[in-house]
């Protein structure tokens, strides 16, 4: 499992160092790169995958409620630290919400269960996108304010995520070759998200403090018991309870960060996350497995 860990996690780690070196050794804007991955690549990321989806009702009922059910443990946990500690709920609670369940949980998965397994974490991921682009969205822009209404109204993210769902639902015909740019341009989105997250640490040195550990611990081990908790309630077994247990409790998804730099609000925080819970997962991801066999 440990060798499994690397050969998913290897390509994200060498982006992310790639895009620390180009920035170290030459100008490049942060905000461009940013902007470059929210406003193009990803949106043509979300309206292929979703105009493409194959879902079944029972698989995406059950695995809709555990996103909500995980979503809200955590959305109370961070809330209640926030409370406690004074740290900013936005900065804080994105990279502990949102995981990499489809950059890294999708090849995960594959090689685990096969086709399968792939196909229950590629619903709990376009669930989770849901989420991600709107309140995380939100979440990014101000919250539910005029700003942050303005925010996800402007969003190309959140239109192409509407487009993809009334597309597919509505069997709306589209050009093969409008298709296949849209899935050639959409797999860029994650490569460039991770040298993006890259190139934003060559601007500044990376801290450790005990909002960052706490963010981690939350991503990993709050993460898996929400899941728990989750598949308790909804009396998920076998595969599905695999799936739901390891794809909330992975690292925090590279979005978290590109999110706040997109709409202005510090991303120092959820940046150092996302790195940290990355490198940490390469230990992390075999006890994952172990727990969730064994919980």
């Amino acid at each position: 499992m440990f060798a499994l860990a690397v050969d998913i996690l290897s390509p994200l780690v060498l982006l992310i160092l790639g895009g620390f070196l180009m920035a170290w050794l030459i100008p490049l804007s942060e905000d461009t790169l940013v902007r470059v991955v929210s406003d193009f690549f990803m949106p043509l990321l979300i309206f292929h995958a979703l105009y493409h989806s194959t879902v079944d009702v029972d698989s995406i009922f059950l695995l809709a409620a555990s996103v909500v059910i995980v979503l809200a443990v955590l959305v109370l946990a961070t809330a209640v630290y926030a409370v406690l500690t004074g740290v900013d709920r936005r900065a804080f609670g994105l990279p502990v919400l949102f995981m990499n369940s489809g950059f890294l949980g999708i090849p995960l998965m594959q090689l685990w269960g096969g086709a399968s397994a792939m196909n229950l974490i590629i619903i709990y991921d376009q669930v989770s996108t849901v989420f991600l682009f709107t309140l995380g969205i939100f979440m990014a822009a101000g919250g539910f304010s005029a700003r942050g209404m303005r925010g996800v109204a402007t969003s190309p993210m959140l239109w192409a995520l509407i487009a993809g769902f009334l597309f597919r639902f509505l069997q709306i015909p589209l050009p093969s070759v409008l298709l296949s740019s849209f899935e050639f341009a959409g797999t860029a989105a994650p490569p460039v998200a991770a040298f993006a997250l890259g190139a934003s640490l060559s601007h500044e040195k990376v801290r450790l403090d005990v909002h960052i550990l706490t963010g981690v611990f939350f991503r990993f081990f709050v993460g898996f018991a929400a899941a728990l908790l989750s598949a308790e309630v909804l009396g998920l077994e076998g595969e599905l309870r695999t799936v739901v247990l390891v794809a909330s409790a992975l690292p925090a998804a590279v979005m978290s960060y590109v999110l706040p730099a997109r709409f202005g609000t510090d991303a120092s925080h959820a940046r150092t996350v996302v790195v940290l819970s990355t490198f940490l997962s390469f230990l992390w991801i075999p006890v994952l497995f172990h727990l969730s066999t064994i919980w």
